[in-house]
């Protein structure tokens, strides 16, 4: 077995709730920044556990606006809502920085632990919490203001470094639940602030404290 996935579930906490045979069966894989886990509505197959890196995850609404739901770091999980549902991926969730996830196969989580009640019983909690965060975000995206989101998603998107890409200016409106006229008054009035610079596709945060005073709480996190 990878010695890091021993390191990590040391880490975490989590040796004693999988027996070595579901252990021996996990693997390591790393993510670029930017670069997506999957999709929504692809088919459902790995259950993921995020041990390093932050996640981005939102959904597409039947209007076809793209929302995020959370920002996630470690520990977390994704997939674990689709292995107890036996659906397809509800949500698309992609790498904010570089990310190392360790995997595990539904097949196998079926076959060895369906019946383990310490094992379920963790299911039990981790969804619980995403069904809290997920009606939080939506009651955030109607009750805030968009400045505040979009100082929230700007410090979001730029944990480690301080500047993200601003090509796709209507994706971050959608994100949000804005339009793309309203968001670009937002950067424009935060840029004559002195709060960010834009500059040849790319926003800099000059001043992350008044960002976070903006905020007042980072709703996405």
């Amino acid at each position: 077995m990878d010695r890091r996935i021993t390191a990590y579930l040391q880490q975490f906490q989590l040796s004693g709730l999988f027996p070595d045979l579901v252990q021996q069966e996990m693997f390591v894989s790393t993510y670029a920044s930017g670069e997506r886990l999957f999709s929504q509505s692809e088919e459902a197959y790995t259950l993921y556990f995020l041990v390093e890196g932050k996640l981005k995850i939102s959904m597409l609404s039947p209007e076809g606006k793209r929302l995020i739901l959370a920002f996630k770091t470690p520990f977390d999980i994704v997939g674990d809502i689709e292995y107890v549902r036996d659906c397809p991926f509800i949500n698309t969730v992609e790498a904010v920085t570089d990310i190392v996830v360790i995997g595990i196969s539904y097949d196998v989580l079926r076959n060895e632990m369906s019946d383990n009640a310490a094992w379920l019983q963790f299911l039990l909690d981790t969804i619980t919490k995403k069904f809290e965060t997920k009606a939080r975000a939506m009651n955030f995206n109607l009750l805030y203001a968009v400045d505040v989101r979009v100082a929230s998603y700007l410090l979001s998107m730029t944990p480690t470094q301080p500047m993200l890409d601003s090509t796709s200016l209507v994706d971050m409106a959608d994100l949000i639940g804005t339009s793309y006229r309203h968001l670009n008054r937002v950067l424009q009035q935060f840029e004559k602030s002195g709060w960010i610079l834009k500059k040849r596709g790319k926003i800099t945060l000059l001043d992350r404290a008044a960002l976070l005073e903006q905020a007042g709480q980072n709703i996405y996190e």
